[in-house]
């Protein structure tokens, strides 16, 4: 009996694994020809549907996009449908579409059509829905991929044409950058890596980003700040005529620091005078920035302090202290105050915005 169990127990199915795999023949939703203006920051998700492969067994499924033209052989992007490819649904966001769209040719600001299908496989056998459904996308103004980061180089700039010297801008948030800097006459472009080939942009008219080509800069040397947005293919240039140190007592810019490179003012062996005044010594400061727009407007801008009143600070003050923010023109408010020790004896003055450093700040250090 037990030897009858165990030779029963020890035969093995036989049957042949059977790797067909039948096609979607139906896809409801988006209905064929559907429209969509994408607006990829705050637009809803859009569901692409389809009805189940007959295929018995369990099956993957992926949404297939192609050119107008496509045959599906190539798609050009493909998406793993909802629940890790098993239901018949992808739910694709429309940031994923825009980039779809930017991969088939269809230019920010235009309005393309692309084709669309399911794949269903099981093993290595996949096979293409029966039917397929054009999709018209129209694309918002912007690049579909930004990059993670982006350098500026070339003739016009502190470093050359040399791209492993390419300058970084500061990283805001998602395709948000900013530099200061000066330019020179020459010419200059936007990388996005500074070995071998990197994707390139250049800023046209002095408001959009555009792949591609360089920009060129004509008459003296000036500094300025390059602001970026590319997901809205967005650029603003504006220069920074003068940095001067306030002196809140006394309401007036005590001196002006020269630019002095690598996103840096500076001022050297400066005598620093803490103003007496009748409830003893202060030594509230903050900056102005005098700056002007590419039409030559001028305006100020002020950067102090985070916090509205600050205590002395020492010699073991923290970094963070002498940190820099955007605040308001107000005469005694969100002002850095001096070391007392410092009174009457000279030093460097530096106000540092290098992209590369945990927040933009300014320094004062005795000679």
């Amino acid at each position: 009996m037990l030897t009858i169990i165990a030779i029963t127990s020890c035969k093995k199915d036989t049957r042949a694994f059977n790797a067909d795999v039948a096609p979607v023949t139906t896809l409801s939703a988006p209905d064929n020809a559907a429209s969509f203006t994408l607006a990829p920051a705050t637009g809803p998700s859009i569901q692409f549907k389809w009805t189940a492969s007959p295929t018995q067994d369990l099956v993957l499924y992926e949404v297939a996009f192609d050119k107008a033209d496509g045959d599906f052989s190539k798609p050009i992007y493909k998406v793993l449908s909802d629940g890790s490819g098993v239901q018949t649904q992808a739910t694709i966001t429309q940031k994923v579409l825009n980039t779809i769209a930017s991969m088939a040719g269809i230019a920010s600001l235009s309005t393309g059509t692309l084709k669309w299908a399911v794949i269903v496989s099981k093993e290595t056998n996949a096979k293409v829905s029966t039917t397929s459904h054009t999709i018209q996308l129209t694309r918002p103004a912007g690049f579909a991929v930004l990059p993670a980061a982006l350098y500026l180089t070339g003739s016009a700039t502190e470093q050359g044409t040399d791209l492993s010297k390419a300058l970084p801008f500061k990283k805001i948030s998602d395709g948000v950058f900013e530099l200061y800097t000066s330019l020179t006459a020459g010419t200059y472009s936007l990388v996005d890596g500074t070995t071998g080939t990197p994707t390139s942009y250049s800023i046209q008219n002095n408001i959009s980003v555009v792949a591609g080509g360089s920009t060129t800069v004509t008459g003296s040397k000036n500094v300025y700040r390059i602001s970026l947005d590319l997901s809205n293919a967005a650029a603003t240039i504006t220069q920074i005529v003068s940095v001067g140190f306030f002196n809140a007592p006394d309401n007036k810019v005590y001196f002006e620091l020269p630019y002095v490179g690598n996103s840096q003012w500076e001022i050297d062996n400066v005598k620093i005078v803490i103003p007496q005044e009748s409830y003893g010594l202060d030594s509230r400061y903050k900056y102005k920035f005098t700056v002007m727009d590419s039409n030559g407007n001028q305006s100020v801008e002020w950067y102090g302090s985070i916090n509205s009143d600050n205590p002395d600070p020492s010699t073991a003050s923290p970094a963070s202290y002498f940190y820099m923010y955007p605040v308001d023109n107000s005469q005694f408010n969100f002002c850095f105050k001096i070391v007392p020790a410092y009174n009457n004896k000279n030093a460097n003055v530096n106000v540092n915005f290098s992209p590369g450093i945990p927040n933009y700040n300014n320094t004062i250090t005795l000679k």
